[in-house]
């Protein structure tokens, strides 16, 4: 049994999607529909603009699902199906990268609500008010008794359950900075703070929640057309009600990344294919599942190593 996954914030890369648009007139019809959907030439950024601009968290997350959904129509073009899989799943802003593969969401109303979700979570918060930081070799619930230790008064929570040697934590700096200091002293392999440019999936991010609630109930959502592992369940869903509620909720929640892929592990998943930039989810998924085989496509080279079979 199989499961397409897709990458969350992070993974970007200039260039990417560039090959796989030059190869299938598919895949360059994604970045065009992404390009007319937010009215400005977001393509020329992702293969020829600058990496700080593109890693700005309202340019990344459109950028990152448009390169997704171009290497799951090269998919297509060579006879792979969304229904091929059994379930889909992203990571954070991934999410809706699975959905818009899943027939649930327009690649062009992904973009503008990603767009909308990116400016919404980095307004939510002053710039050097939060923080994020990696726990690296602490268990979840150790990582997440090290959050509620370091709050003291302030928000500090565990924001990214990703494998079992890494938790990423999101608050406060003062509260972000005391758990670092505190995992530590827990036995943390690592414990360093992120250059994030906001403090993601907290309470912090409250008023993007909002912004978000009001942004998706004015888009036309379907059921999926395969079920969705959601972060903040960390299983499947298939109804839209239900899909546009968890995306708010995932806002401030928690990304269940590790009980995702056990809950796919334990439904018979075989084969995971990390579909879009990079390969930081194989890596994760290696972590949480050695038995898992992980695949990513991102380049026409890709595309040729998983459908030859």
């Amino acid at each position: 049994m199989k499961a397409f996954v897709f990458p969350g914030q992070g993974a970007q890369t200039i260039g990417m999607g560039r090959a796989l648009a030059d190869a299938y007139p598919a895949a360059r019809a994604v970045f065009e529909e992404v390009d007319e959907a937010l009215g400005e030439a977001l393509s020329n950024l992702i293969w020829e603009g600058d990496a700080e601009t593109l890693t700005l968290t309202a340019n990344a997350q459109p950028a990152l699902m448009a390169t997704s959904m171009a290497a799951m129509r090269a998919l297509e073009a060579e006879g792979v199906k969304v229904t091929d899989a059994a379930f889909v799943a992203g990571h954070s802003l991934g999410e809706y990268s699975a959905l818009a593969a899943a027939g649930a969401l327009s690649v062009g109303d992904a973009a503008r609500l990603l767009r909308t979700r990116g400016r919404a979570m980095q307004e939510a918060v002053p710039v050097g008010v939060g923080a994020m930081a990696a726990l690296l070799g602490l268990d979840f619930d150790t990582a997440r008794a090290v959050a509620e230790e370091a709050a003291q008064g302030e928000v500090c929570q565990a924001a990214n359950d990703n494998d079992p040697s890494q938790v990423v934590v999101s608050g406060h700096k003062a509260a972000v900075e005391r758990a670092v200091e505190i995992a530590k002293g827990k036995g943390a392999k690592r414990a360093m703070l992120l250059p994030v440019s906001a403090p993601f999936h907290c309470d912090l991010m409250a008023p993007a929640a909002e912004v978000m609630a009001s942004a998706l109930a004015e888009v036309a959502m379907s059921d999926p057309a395969v079920p969705v592992v959601a972060n903040v369940r960390a299983e499947a869903v298939s109804d839209a009600a239900t899909i546009r509620a968890l995306l708010v909720e995932q806002v401030t929640g928690s990304v269940r990344w590790r009980e995702s892929v056990m809950w796919m592990s334990a439904q018979g998943v075989t084969e995971v294919w990390e579909i879009g930039a990079g390969k930081a989810l194989s890596g994760m998924i290696r972590r949480i599942d050695r038995e898992i085989a992980c695949s990513q496509v991102g380049t026409p080279e890709d595309v040729a190593a998983v459908t030859a079979g």
